[in-house]
């Protein structure tokens, strides 16, 4: 990421919308969103391969891919920025479930992979398919599926301005395709 473009790129959208970078609550803004850009995006810096092998530490399961061993996480929070209006994604949360073959993932690399794809300028429905062929390639199965609930400031801020409006997407693989059971599992919100 170039921190040194985007400061530039910032000051002079701060000047075309009528701001003083002189003023002293702007004098420093282009580095503060240099800064805050690259943290918030930091996914962008790798591919989807990447993070599973980043985040890929497996242990071996008792379970040998049958649906009654589901692992489900549930109430992941992101947030995420829309690619279209750069506008925020929020209270955004994602559920998990995956059948292991032979191997699980640590609790926390599920959560970690979920924020590390997020962190990208994206689509809810995008974001659904990256976490689950991440999920799928870190655990070494087929059987995936997500389900994220969200908020888009580009509907609840700007627009039609409906604050109310809440967008669920889902994305299923292998047998979360086919079997119902296993949707309820993750699309659950208890």
């Amino acid at each position: 990421m170039d921190l040194q473009a985007i400061e530039y790129h910032v000051a002079g959208l701060l000047k075309a919308i009528g701001e003083d970078l002189d003023r002293e609550g702007l004098r420093e803004t282009p580095a503060r969103v240099a800064a805050m850009l690259a943290e918030v995006l930091e996914g962008t810096a790798y591919t989807n391969h990447e993070i599973a092998e980043m985040f890929g530490k497996t242990f071996t399961a008792e379970s040998s891919g049958d649906a009654d061993s589901a692992v489900v996480m549930k109430d992941i929070t992101v947030f995420s920025y829309c690619e279209h209006h750069l506008a925020l994604m929020y209270d955004m949360t994602v559920s998990v479930g995956y059948i292991p073959h032979g191997r699980v993932l640590g609790l926390s690399k599920i959560a970690r992979i979920c924020d590390m794809a997020a962190k990208r300028l994206q689509l809810q429905e995008r974001l659904g398919s990256d976490i689950c062929a991440i999920i799928s390639e870190a655990a070494g199965t087929p059987d995936v599926g997500v389900v994220i609930r969200g908020c888009h400031s580009c509907m609840t801020a700007r627009g039609i301005r409906n604050t109310s409006s809440r967008t669920v997407t889902t994305t299923f693989k292998g047998r979360f395709r086919e079997d119902k059971d296993l949707q309820k599992l993750v699309l659950s919100e208890d």
